[in-house]
């Protein structure tokens, strides 16, 4: 049977973008917290340096950077004597992953209701009907999450925040894991491209109480979802208090 919350790895050896003027170490960063945060580096994997080194060909100093990094996102705990490991799952970060996204993303859409930004809208709009042509699509799951992220960047790009939705994204990798374990609920596409569509009718109206409610509504989806996840996925998560 497949584990559709968790996707195949490729063994293929990855391509450093270089050339679009992203530093190696960031790179490797990126590529790195992309597969733990999509569930393809599960918590509980054991990441070796050198092995990383000979994948993306590089030396040791950027695959060090890298992972320290992550160690900063919490996504990975280094340890001198025994290397590195991927965390689980911290619920206690998770409340706070949480608590930090939906104070922050209310007050966009609000304040995008107030002044909408039409290149904004009708690019997320886009980003919208992208995700839904996905919906059900359980081999694309990933590129459906891709999708989702840009549709929230686009809203904080709207009100010219985009460096805050950077900011933001950096504190919010239990919360993604949680997402991406959610995903393959019989729905829940479904459920998240309905409130995309809800989020924009409240903005383009000039709504900004209707767009912060829907806003709210779309945040919490996942968070009440945390207890059936953990014991669907006991071994992702740390203790059991919520």
């Amino acid at each position: 049977m497949i584990d559709q919350a968790r996707p195949p790895r490729s063994d293929a050896p990855v391509a450093i973008p270089e050339a679009e003027g992203r530093a190696i170490p960031q790179s490797v960063y990126e590529t790195l917290r992309r597969r733990i945060v999509n569930v393809e580096l599960p918590p509980g994997t054991a990441l070796s340096r050198k092995d990383l080194a000979a994948e993306f060909g590089v030396s040791l100093m950027p695959i060090r950077e890298a992972l320290q990094q992550l160690e900063q996102d919490g996504l990975v705990r280094i340890r001198p004597q025994s290397g590195t490991v991927v965390t689980r799952i911290d619920q206690a970060q998770l409340r706070e992953n949480q608590f930090l996204r939906m104070a922050v993303e209310i007050e966009v859409v609000r304040s995008l209701a107030q002044t909408p930004d039409a290149d904004a809208l009708d690019r997320a709009q886009a980003v919208v009907d992208m995700q839904a042509v996905l919906v059900g699509d359980v081999s694309r799951m990933d590129m459906f999450l891709d999708l989702d992220r840009a549709f929230h960047r686009t809203l904080f790009e709207g009100v010219g925040m985009g460096r805050l939705h950077a900011m933001v994204g950096r504190r919010q990798g239990h919360l993604a894991r949680c997402q991406r374990l959610e995903l393959p609920r019989a729905g829940k596409m479904q459920d998240i491209v309905a409130a995309h569509r809800e989020i924009l009718r409240a903005i383009r109206s000039r709504d900004p109480e209707a767009a912060a409610a829907a806003m709210r509504r779309h945040l919490t989806g996942t968070i009440q979802r945390v207890e059936s996840l953990r014991l669907e996925h006991p071994g992702y998560f740390t203790g059991p208090d919520v």
